[in-house]
């Protein structure tokens, strides 16, 4: 089974593992978000809206010594696409570095890629009803999970019948360098994905192959950015 890959500085924990971070006090004004109960709580409230899918597996990982996570929940249909899973993805920090944030897209079942599109539902307050605001939060942005799913998979099927040249595929990879979605590093990861794939799956010259080949490229990110650059890239190259 695929896990969550992040390389800059992170490193793949278990979901028991959360628990033994310790949790920053709380102040006045500050009420912290534990990672493990928020993992626990988004998990219940995944499994109980998403009853036409089943969780495969749950990937987390965490950074900046335990002070950072990033987590990503996969759901398969139990009557659907094989290639493609829900994923729900989430963050949160200790040290106030990024805000409690949740999104949904898809996972690349061959490679593990994720897929986002759409808003980030992100909470910054973290007052002393942070736990009743966190659930509304979750519910609100649950409900519209499997339209949200659906349209990703539009999106991959239309970019799979869209074929690219190289000429093409470098314009964009420029593109998405001069957008800052993807880093110098990753660009070259992006290029060298693409002139020889590592997956058969993304043998083909289109817009599918490209677009995997900058999410596999996106898992070096920190996971104070990770989301937002998932989304960035795909509304930037789905009108490639």
């Amino acid at each position: 089974m695929p896990e969550l890959v992040v390389h800059c500085g992170g490193e793949k924990v278990t979901r028991d593992q959360l628990d033994l971070i310790q949790v920053p006090e709380e102040t006045d004004s500050y009420k912290p978000v534990s990672h493990y109960g928020l993992a626990d709580k988004l998990l219940t409230i995944s499994q109980d809206l998403l009853t036409d899918y089943v969780l495969v597996a749950e990937n987390y990982a965490l950074a900046r010594n335990g002070n950072q996570l990033f987590a990503l929940l996969n759901f398969q249909e139990k009557e659907g696409s094989q290639s493609l899973r829900l994923s729900v993805a989430f963050r949160n920090s200790y040290d106030r570095s990024m805000s409690i944030g949740l999104a949904i897209g898809a996972n690349v079942f061959i490679c593990d890629n994720l897929a986002l599109s759409g808003d980030i539902a992100v909470m910054k307050k973290h007052t002393k009803n942070v736990w009743n605001a966190l659930e509304d939060l979750a519910i609100s942005t649950l409900y519209k999970a499997q339209k949200n799913y659906q349209q990703i998979v539009v999106d991959a099927n239309k970019m799979r019948t869209r074929p690219l040249v190289d000429e093409e595929a470098f314009r964009t990879m420029g593109l998405l360098y001069g957008k800052d979605v993807i880093s110098p590093r990753q660009l070259t990861v992006v290029k060298q994905e693409w002139l020889k794939p590592s997956f058969e799956d993304f043998q083909a010259r289109n817009v599918w192959s490209l677009y995997n080949a900058c999410t596999y490229a996106l898992k070096s990110s920190p996971p104070s950015t990770v989301m937002e650059k998932h989304v960035r890239l795909h509304e930037t190259i789905i009108d490639v």
